[in-house]
């Protein structure tokens, strides 16, 4: 019988929590430690995270070195996806807060995924994907967020900004000429479809499964700049 393993345990800077890494037969999964032992993801449901990357890179990926953002690492599997997409020519930076799900992606999480941070088109910073926001305007062709459960923060209050008016302008400020944003969703949200519209974006929900063809279904929001 499969059971989990505890593997490690990795603080969230300043949160006061902590994410842990387990095994689960041959797969691996991330919770939220002291939570109420839900999964934050696993590596056998990532259908929605490598779409969140496939959409906008597929759109920019013809531009001359097209550069984009992920906010958020995860388990790799994003970042395998744009990479995948954007061509030899483009460059993916990774924005992770919590230093210790990078050194699990370059340890037992990055089989799963293809070792995506061995490519050399990828560069990781440990730095809020805010920060980077807010320091590169025009800097990326696509933006993709996947800093937390969706439009509500919730492994890190500070995240719920990302997804406010003054974040979707930060996000429209950091984006080239006619850039894609792609956020990814636990649930679907009306309102935050009216945000995007209402921060310069032509917005549109798309419904992935999260792994193959049935069972449950995640919400990625794909937004066009429309001016500037």
């Amino acid at each position: 019988m499969k059971r989990f393993v505890l593997l490690d345990t990795t603080p969230i800077p300043d949160n006061g929590g902590a994410l842990c890494l387990f095994e689960y037969g041959e797969d691996f999964v991330i919770k939220i430690q002291g939570g109420d032992g839900g999964q934050l993801m696993n590596t056998r449901m990532h259908g929605s995270e490598d779409a969140l990357a496939e959409i906008p890179c597929k759109k920019v990926a013809s531009r001359l070195q097209p550069r984009v953002l992920i906010g958020g690492l995860g388990m790799g599997f994003t970042l395998a996806s744009a990479l995948k997409h954007l061509g030899k020519n483009g460059q993916v930076v990774v924005a992770e807060l919590v230093p210790g799900v990078v050194e699990w992606n370059r340890g037992p999480l990055g089989k799963k995924s293809g070792n995506p941070l061995q490519d050399s088109r990828a560069s990781v910073l440990i730095q809020d994907v805010a920060q980077v926001l807010k320091s590169e305007p025009q800097g990326f062709d696509a933006i993709m967020l996947d800093v937390d459960n969706g439009p509500e923060g919730l492994t890190q209050k500070s995240n719920s900004w990302l997804y406010s008016s003054g974040g979707l302008a930060a996000c429209a400020s950091a984006l080239r000429p006619k850039g894609v944003l792609a956020v990814w969703s636990a649930s679907a949200d009306a309102a935050f479809s009216d945000k995007l519209r209402k921060a310069g974006f032509k917005a549109e929900e798309v419904k992935v499964y999260a792994h193959g063809n049935k069972g449950t279904r995640h919400t990625i929001w794909i937004a066009e700049k429309l001016k500037g």
